[in-house]
């Protein structure tokens, strides 16, 4: 009885998890993807996105624009979905569908280091596919506790809306990119990047917003930028830069 209890307990969790203020479209069956324009007057580590977003710059900002639908296989297409895949063993599925969104990311185009302030529930950033990347924290500002066990093999998941986002590590840029690899930007402006250093090693001297300074391949000058790690806060603790908006 208390198995099935704590199981129970689990799963509402996972409807009530990710609370988000963004507003989808109507869902789709398939990953679509727009062209990208060539930026003009955006750094150069825009250039790094997938087609699937679309870069413009509007004033002193870079503004990031995207669907935000993951380009691979997940249990969370739904059956008959040519993405879609079995749930791993173990993996507690929530009972959420992707959904196309209409994801804008308002970005400063010279981020400038500020007083770190927290990162709000939904999204804090955009994945260089397109998907939205989300803080260390459940609905509540919980610990993510059980909803880990809600993520599909690439260490993403939907919340109610069909917002599909990564809190984590999103292991399909990483396997594929390199660990090192850009992973996205923050609503700040900064780039995060993947567990390891270019030069394989493992980062040292994080802060408590999860990042520090030095030369990156997109940066040979130097930036501030996040990396994933595999403890919490995992991508982010906090904007190191004052954050643009959403929408």
């Amino acid at each position: 009885m208390k198995k099935d209890l704590g199981l129970l307990a689990v799963a509402v969790a996972l409807v009530c998890a990710c609370a988000s203020p963004s507003s989808p479209t109507a869902a789709t069956t398939t990953a679509t993807t727009t062209p990208n324009p060539t930026p003009s007057a955006a750094p150069a580590i825009y250039q790094r996105f997938q087609s699937a977003v679309t870069v413009t710059v509007a004033g002193t900002q870079v503004v990031l624009r995207s669907a935000g639908l993951p380009d691979h296989k997940s249990p969370y297409w739904g059956a008959g979905n040519a993405l879609y895949e079995a749930p791993l063993p173990g993996m507690m599925l929530a009972p959420n569908t992707i959904a196309s969104q209409n994801l804008t990311l308002r970005v400063p185009i010279v981020p400038t280091a500020a007083t770190p302030s927290d990162t709000p529930l939904g999204p804090i950033g955009m994945a260089v596919n397109g998907v939205a990347i989300f803080n260390q924290y459940a609905a509540g500002r919980s610990p993510l506790g059980a909803e880990i066990l809600s993520f599909d093999r690439y260490n993403g998941h939907p919340q109610q809306t069909g917002q599909y986002h990564y809190h984590v590590e999103p292991l399909w840029l990483t396997s594929n990119n390199g660990a090192s690899a850009l992973i996205g930007v923050l609503l700040d402006g900064f780039p995060v990047y993947g567990p390891r250093d270019t030069d394989g090693s493992a980062p040292s001297g994080l802060d408590s917003c999860n990042g520090h300074t030095h030369a990156t391949p997109d940066v040979p000058l130097g930036i501030y930028h996040y990396h994933v790690t595999a403890a919490p806060p995992y991508i982010s603790g906090c904007y190191k830069g004052a954050p643009g908006s959403l929408g």
